[in-house]
C-alpha cells in the first residue's frame, strides 16, 4: 500500500500516545488502525486485557525509520511530534536489532514508558480536529478535569466502557484543580517535588475513602459519589466507589497536600509529640485536630490520629525526627514525602480485576455482616464461644482418678462437639443464603454434599435462612440460592437516594 506524505494533515494533541495518534490518522485516512498499522514491523503483540481486547493505555515505540513514516503519514514535522509525544524517541532493544531502514514498532502499556494514562475529552478532541473520536494522553491525576464540559477523565488502563464522569454538579472538583497550581507552587517553595506531595496526600486520602464505610457522620462523599454516578449509583455501589473514588475525593486531596506544606501544621505535629519530650501522639492532637477541620470534617481528627501506620503517621513520624535531629543520612526514615510501597493505594483497574473474581464466585463479593443477619451472627459466635469453654475446662481435667478424668473429658469433649457441629450447620446456612454453592461449603466443612444437605434441611427455619432450606427441602440437595442484591450499603447514603 502506497501512501502520500502530508495528504492529510492529523495533528498531535499535546500529551498525546503514538497510538492515539496513529489510530486518529487512519480515521483520516478512512481506514481501520490495524490496517494502517501494516506499515510497520511489529516486535511483539499489543497489550491486552485477561478477559481479550487490546488495553486502551497500548503504547506505540518507534524505530527511526517508522518516526519518519509517522511523520509523513501524518503531515506533521518531527520536532513538532518529539514536543507532543511523550514516547517519541524513547528507545527499545527489540527495535534496534532490527534491519536499518525497516520502519519498525514494539508495543508498550503507557503506564511503563511515560506515566498515568487517561482519555481525553472528545469535546475538546472535537473542536481541534473537527472529529469527536477517542484520545488518549498522558495525565496526572492533578489535570484530569475539563473545565470547559464538566468532565473527569478516568484512567484509560482498566477493563471498563466509560472514558469519563461528569462534574459539573460538584464544582468544587474543578476548582481543587485550579487550587493545586498555587499548591505546587507553594512545594516547590518549600524544597519537596510537587508530584510526590500529591502521592502521598492522594495515598492519606485513599485510605480514608476505604475506613470511610464505616464513618457514620460522613456525608460529603456520598453525595458526591451518586453525582457523578449520573444521580444515584444504586444497587451497583461497589462499582461505582472503585470508579469514582479519584474524582470524589480530588478535592480532599488537595487540601491536604495543602496542609501537609503548611509550617504551622508540622509545628503542632512537634508539639503534640512533647516538643523536646517524647511522648506517645495523643488521640486528640491538635494537628489532627486541625487537619479535619482544613479537609471539612471537624470529627475526623481522632479518626485520622489512632490510624497507626498508615502514610499519614509516616509523615507525621519524619517530621518529628527533623525537628529532633535524629534522621540519620538522607533517607526515607527522615523524608516526611517518602511513599511506601504498601501505601501506595491500589489501582482502578486493579480493583475493577479483584471485584469481577469475586462476583464469577457467587456470594463471594459480600461481607459476613452485610449479607448474615445480627441474630444469626450473634447465635454463631454464642456456639463458638460456649465450645471454647468447654474446652478450656478440659486443661485441669487429665488428672485425679481414671474414672473420673475419663469422664470430664469424654463429656466435655462431647459437649463441645455438638456446640462445634450446630455451628457448622449455622454458618453453612447462612453461607447458603448468601448464595454459596453447596458444593463449595461442603469441602470446606469436610463433608459430602448429601450429608450437609440433610443436615441443613433438618435445620430451624430463621428468617435469614428460610429460602435457603426450603431449596433443599424441595430439591434434595443444595446448590443455588444468590443473594438478589448483593450490594454494599454505605453510611449516609440511605437518605440521598432518590
Amino acid at each position: 500500500m502506497t501512501h502520500h506524505p502530508g495528504l492529510l494533515r492529523t495533528v498531535p494533541l499535546q500529551g498525546e500516545t503514538t497510538s492515539s495518534l496513529i489510530c486518529r490518522i487512519a480515521g483520516r485516512y478512512g481506514m481501520e488502525a490495524k490496517v494502517l498499522r501494516s506499515c510497520w514491523h511489529w516486535r511483539n503483540y499489543p497489550p491486552g486485557h485477561d478477559g481479550g481486547g487490546t488495553r486502551a493505555d497500548a503504547e506505540v515505540l518507534l524505530n527511526t525509520p517508522g518516526r519518519q513514516l509517522l511523520a509523513g503519514l501524518c503531515g506533521v514535522e518531527e520536532d513538532v511530534l518529539a514536543r507532543a509525544l511523550p514516547s517519541w524517541g524513547q528507545q527499545d532493544a527489540k527495535l534496534s536489532a532490527g534491519k536499518n531502514g525497516v520502519p519498525a514498532a514494539a508495543w508498550r502499556t503507557g503506564g511503563a514508558v511515560a506515566g498515568p494514562v487517561a482519555f481525553g475529552c472528545r469535546l475538546c478532541a472535537a473542536r481541534r480536529t473537527g472529529t469527536a473520536v477517542q484520545v488518549v494522553r498522558y495525565a496526572p491525576r492533578w489535570e484530569r478535569v475539563c473545565v470547559r464540559h464538566g468532565r473527569w477523565l478516568l484512567d484509560a488502563d482498566a477493563d471498563q466502557p466509560l472514558e469519563y464522569l461528569g462534574v459539573r454538579g460538584v464544582p468544587e472538583v474543578a476548582a481543587a484543580q485550579r487550587r493545586w497550581t498555587g499548591v505546587a507552587r507553594r512545594a516547590v517553595r518549600a524544597g519537596a517535588e510537587p508530584e510526590r506531595v500529591f502521592a502521598l496526600a492522594y495515598a492519606v486520602v485513599a485510605r480514608w475513602w476505604e475506613q470511610a464505610l464505616h464513618w457514620e457522620r460522613e456525608a460529603v462523599w456520598p453525595q458526591r459519589l451518586h453525582q457523578v454516578a449520573g444521580g444515584n449509583a444504586g444497587t451497583e455501589l461497589e462499582r461505582w466507589r472503585i470508579v469514582g473514588r479519584d474524582a470524589v475525593v480530588f478535592p480532599e486531596v488537595v487540601a491536604l497536600a495543602d496542609a501537609l506544606l503548611d509550617p504551622a501544621m508540622a509545628e503542632l505535629v512537634w508539639m503534640d509529640s512533647g516538643a523536646g519530650r517524647p511522648r506517645a501522639l495523643p488521640s486528640n492532637g491538635a494537628f489532627c485536630r486541625r487537619l479535619g477541620e482544613r479537609v471539612g470534617r471537624g470529627w475526623l481528627g481522632p479518626l485520622a490520629a489512632t490510624d497507626y501506620g498508615g502514610p499519614l503517621t509516616s509523615w507525621m513520624g519524619a517530621v518529628i525526627r527533623i525537628r529532633r535531629g535524629a534522621g540519620g543520612p538522607p533517607g526515607y526514615d527522615n523524608d516526611p514525602w517518602w511513599l511506601r510501597q504498601e501505601h501506595q493505594p491500589a489501582t482502578m483497574a486493579g480493583q475493577l480485576r479483584v471485584l469481577s473474581k469475586e462476583r464469577s464466585v457467587p456470594g463471594s463479593g459480600t461481607t459476613w455482616r452485610s449479607a448474615v443477619p445480627a441474630e444469626q451472627r450473634a447465635l454463631i459466635s454464642s456456639l463458638v464461644n460456649d465450645a471454647e469453654e468447654q474446652l478450656t475446662q478440659l486443661r485441669g481435667a487429665q488428672y485425679g482418678k481414671t474414672a473420673d478424668a475419663a469422664q470430664q473429658l469424654l463429656g466435655n469433649l462431647g459437649h463441645a462437639a455438638t456446640l462445634i457441629e450446630q455451628a457448622v450447620r449455622e454458618s453453612a446456612a447462612a453461607a447458603l443464603a448468601a448464595g454459596m454453592a453447596l458444593e463449595d461449603l461442603a469441602r470446606w466443612a469436610r463433608l459430602p454434599a448429601d450429608v450437609l444437605a440433610e443436615a441443613l434441611a433438618d435445620q430451624p427455619q430463621r428468617a435469614a435462612g428460610k429460602g435457603a432450606v426450603s431449596k433443599c427441602q424441595e430439591a434434595g440437595r443444595l446448590c443455588t440460592g444468590r443473594d438478589p442484591q448483593g450490594t454494599t450499603s454505605w453510611p449516609g447514603t440511605r437518605d440521598q437516594n432518590p
